[in-house]
């Protein structure tokens, strides 16, 4: 079990650090929340080290070592750590779900770009449904359908996230939108971080990325009925949050730019209100087409690893394991060079 200790830390990370999180999971019973939190805790810190530090690989890499001692036993002597070794150990977290998210921050370090909708689903799945998949451990909840649609939730939320922080990521020189909506609108990407406008192209690129966030938050929703009931209303509290982001940006106008989207208080509340009620009348439809829909195929991977416990071992090596230590040998190698580099120059 958790150091309650280190919980009360990871409680502390959330309240200051996610404050939509931090509201939704007051719904969530003290078996799912705690742990949660202390999840949301360790992703949390990875995600900032990544975002904000002026050596994001050097973080990835480090964030590896971080896993493999975890996953060893010999977490390091961080409060997040350790409450995530003891996550591991008692929901035998599936380690392919946060090297999943290892991925994605390390796509982030080396400012990937994304070609299409489905590169930025790619992205979404590996930072966001990743951590979905993760929840439904938490919930011991390994049904691949209830999976699905929770992975439809996290790619949702991401999406949402994006569309919020245009202006934001492009003065941070990163774009996460499909670069075929530019190419399609005729507009250079560069040019646009290089002065960053909210201009009717870039608004409705925004309000595509919304429409695709609202068809996953509508699909995600059949899959309440198969977690626990005393969960349900701290789930619906997570997508009605995040989707409130969405019309507070909507009633920008979709711009994102210029301005950010925000919920008040007041409206968590009121949502979160609406969350309870919605999970006392969700009944439970095993047979509905939604809840039978096939996953998104960007997250079938994680459905396959929450579900089954680790991924078939021929899709895992051929595919995934591949990539992931193809893309962690690129970032060393990054990191190598610019180290020399340094040292050159200081001679």
């Amino acid at each position: 079990m958790i150091d309650p200790r280190d919980l009360e830390h990871c409680r502390n990370v959330i309240r200051t650090g996610s404050l939509s999180f931090h509201a939704a999971s007051k719904l969530l019973p003290n078996s799912v929340r705690d742990p949660a939190l202390a999840l949301y805790a360790f992703c949390r810190l990875a995600d900032d080290e990544v975002d904000e530090g002026t050596q994001k690989g050097r973080a990835v890499l480090d964030l590896r070592d971080r896993l493999d001692l975890a996953y060893n036993g010999r977490p390091r002597n961080a409060p997040e750590d350790r409450a995530f070794a003891a996550i591991i150990d008692e929901f035998d977290m599936p380690r392919a779900l946060p090297e999943a998210l290892l991925e994605g921050l390390a796509w982030d370090a080396m400012q990937q770009r994304y070609d299409t909708l489905s590169g930025v689903r790619d992205y979404s799945a590996r930072v966001a449904a990743a951590v979905g998949a993760m929840m439904c451990v938490l919930m011991r909840v390994r049904d691949a359908n209830a999976l699905a649609r929770a992975c439809d939730l996290g790619v949702a939320m991401q999406l949402t996230n994006i569309a919020r922080d245009v202006g934001e990521d492009a003065r941070a020189g990163r774009i996460y939108l499909p670069l075929d909506w530019f190419e399609e609108a005729g507009l250079e990407p560069d040019r646009f971080l290089s002065n960053p406008e909210p201009t009717p192209e870039v608004r409705r690129f925004v309000r595509r990325l919304l429409a695709e966030a609202k068809r996953l938050y509508i699909r995600s929703e059949a899959g309440v009925g198969s977690l626990p009931l005393s969960a349900r209303s701290g789930i619906f509290a997570a997508r009605y949050i995040y989707a409130g982001i969405g019309g507070a940006v909507r009633r920008n106008g979709h711009d994102s730019v210029t301005m950010r989207g925000r919920t008040s208080k007041a409206h968590k509340i009121g949502l979160i209100g609406k969350s309870a009620l919605r999970a006392a009348a969700t009944v439970i439809l095993p047979q509905s087409p939604v809840i039978l829909a096939r996953p998104l195929s960007e997250v079938a991977f994680l459905v396959d690893a929450a579900a089954n416990g680790t991924p078939s071992a021929a899709h895992w090596e051929h595919t995934r394991a591949g990539a992931l230590l193809g893309v962690l040998a690129e970032l060393k190698a990054r990191e190598s060079g610019s180290t020399g580099a340094a040292g050159v120059a200081a001679e």
